[in-house]
């Protein structure tokens, strides 16, 4: 294979493998904007996955399976939310235990109605005209329906939370619940639509895994992805727009891997596996050192991670 088709195949196939980071990153965005901690994407990319597999079994239609990922993920948080925002459990504790428990029902439930290793068909590329011939470029016009809507949903997440007033009071929750509070605005009500509504998306993405990358289902399939998004929430800052791109860094790697296969350069097995996570951890320290030394603006959100009670209001 020359370099040119190599070049042509990589770029083709980068934003393919970016939308599941894209879309995990920026339901997580969401929740934390709320001033909720969320580590549990790794669970819920499962859930959606395992959904979007068994809805394409028994609809044999993605634009039933994929919603129907969103809910059942979303229906999963509400117990993280109940958790965290009810009973104040220490969020990284339920986090983890929401992981657990996601990654054993997904493998018991793919076991009870057989859906392991069973293909299905999705939609396939929508070519956009005249661009889609171009030389080496070519290819980026010739993605499937949810990566032209990706940028779309970013510009409609980055307009919502910055220019709409439901958008100011998600974020006036997560930066300073008590005074969002003494403006009449419920925080417990708002922590737990942005906990749902994150983890819709983030079910979205396990679901294009299964039902648009792979086309069928496989337990833990996700291969940590979702901790990578967790990782590229950090390094985005909680901006919509960086996580687009950290999106498309960590797709790039993704994609370049059976580029290089192809290519007949061997590398070791377990070498590969572990870039995504090298790249990972070069981006938590870089983001790291950058804001220490001064680098870098800090924009957590004030109150993540911190319960509240209404009671506890000063």
């Amino acid at each position: 294979m020359d370099l040119l088709a190599i070049a042509t195949n990589w770029l083709g196939n980068a934003p393919d493998f970016a939308v599941p980071y894209a879309l995990a990153a920026l339901g997580l965005i969401l929740s934390e904007r709320a001033g909720v901690l969320s580590l549990g994407a790794e669970g819920l990319m499962l859930v959606g996955a395992l959904a979007g597999i068994g809805a394409m079994l028994a609809f044999h239609d993605a634009a039933i399976a994929l919603p129907l990922a969103m809910l059942a993920a979303a229906v999963v948080s509400l117990l993280f939310a109940f958790m965290v925002i009810v009973l104040r459990i220490q969020q990284v504790i339920a986090g983890l235990a929401l992981v657990f428990f996601c990654q054993g029902l997904t493998s018991l439930l793919g076991t009870v109605f057989d859906w392991t290793n069973k293909p299905v068909s999705s939609f396939g590329a929508l070519p956009i005209p005249l661009l889609s011939e171009l030389p080496l470029v070519g290819r980026l016009f010739n993605q499937n329906l949810i990566v032209y809507l990706v940028p779309l949903l970013f510009w409609a997440a980055v307009h919502w939370l910055n220019r709409s007033t439901p958008g100011l009071r998600l974020r006036a929750v997560g930066e300073n619940p008590q005074a969002a509070d003494a403006a009449g605005i419920s925080v417990p009500l708002w922590r737990f639509g942005a906990v749902v509504a994150g983890s819709a998306l983030v079910g979205l993405a396990g679901a294009y895994i299964s039902v648009v990358g792979t086309k069928l289902w496989i337990a833990g399939m996700t291969g940590g992805r979702g901790w990578i998004a967790v990782a590229l929430v950090i390094f985005a800052r909680w901006s919509p727009w960086r996580a687009l791109v950290g999106a498309l860094l960590f797709g790039c790697i993704e994609a370049l891997i059976p580029q290089l296969a192809a290519a007949g350069v061997q590398l070791p097995q377990y070498f590969v596996l572990m870039t995504p996570y090298v790249v990972t951890l070069g981006v938590m320290v870089w983001v790291a050192l950058a804001h220490r030394g001064g680098q870098a603006v800090h924009d957590e959100p004030g109150a993540l991670g911190q319960p509240y009670l209404r009671e506890e209001r000063r």
